[in-house]
């Protein structure tokens, strides 16, 4: 009877968790769309134009726009997952283009000074780029509001799944916002206990610095019955991970997480689940 009202339990807030994570992804892919849009822009009037006219000097050409093309690829195939109703997936694959993020980032002031200093001493670029920013489809933004568009993008998305995260956990015991983390994935995977006790399932939420564990609340609970209550963090610098073979006859797998006080064994029936986790945690311990 116990194990199966937690079975019902389980999929209603498993219902639920879907619900909320799709409506996440719908709120994603608007902005992303619009994100796309005026990164176009930047790059058909711009980056194109410059590299076939040879207006800029092409060193000058790529301390200006940096890595512009591959955050744009990258959103590319963000909105392709997001339209897909992947968000995990795409996500994921996200996350590995955070090294150009940073590389824009650090280049962004060297940037608007190259920007300026051409525009004082090109007299052929200025007149090009106020052209090209006189057309309707910039409506009155000029060029120097359009590159830092991507780490603004960056930080809201961000900053909306660790929100998300935040409002889905009961209380406020557990600080999920916190500067400089990251969001990477989350999902429902079965805990090995280390005695003979029954698997527990529950939901694990993977940030670049801690991996929270939590339970669904009762789902009859008047103020929770919606939410999950953390059971764990763990932080990732002292973390080793393990893929675990042989004890789920070649379907899904095993991951054994090594902590300094505690090892955690985690399962899933999906194979290509366990090896996404396992490919997000080594990511994310390195």
């Amino acid at each position: 009877m116990t194990t199966h009202l937690s079975g019902l339990v389980y999929l209603v807030h498993r219902a639920r968790w879907e619900r909320k994570r799709s409506r996440t992804a719908k709120e994603l892919l608007e902005t992303e769309h619009k994100y796309l849009e005026q990164l176009d822009l930047v790059l058909t009037y711009f980056v194109t134009i410059l590299k076939a006219k040879g207006t800029l000097k092409p060193a000058v050409l790529e301390t200006i726009f940096g890595p512009l093309e591959s955050l744009y690829s990258a959103s590319h195939v963000l909105s392709f997952h997001l339209e897909k109703g992947n968000l995990g997936p795409g996500l994921e694959n996200f996350c590995q283009s955070l090294d150009l993020y940073g590389h824009y980032a650090d280049n962004l002031e060297q940037a608007n000074k190259t920007l300026k200093e051409q525009l004082r001493k090109n007299k052929s670029f200025r007149r090009f780029k106020k052209l090209q920013e006189a057309r309707p489809q910039f409506q009155g933004r000029e060029l120097e509001d359009l590159l830092p568009l991507p780490l603004q993008r960056l930080h809201q998305e961000n900053s909306l799944q660790l929100l998300r995260v935040q409002k889905l956990l009961k209380g406020q015991k557990t600080q999920v916002l916190t500067p400089g983390r990251w969001y990477i994935r989350e999902g429902w995977l079965l805990v090995v206990p280390s005695k003979g006790e029954e698997l527990k399932r529950r939901m694990f939420f993977l940030f670049s610095d801690i991996l929270i564990a939590a339970k669904p609340c009762h789902p009859l609970h008047l103020l929770n019955s919606n939410k999950l209550s953390c059971q764990a963090v763990y932080p990732l610098h002292q973390c080793s991970v393990d893929k675990v073979f042989g004890h789920t006859q070649s379907q899904g797998g095993l991951l054994s997480l090594s902590f300094p006080q505690k090892t955690l064994l985690l399962m899933s029936s999906n194979q290509q689940e366990i090896h996404d986790w396992y490919r997000s945690l080594t990511a994310a311990v390195r």
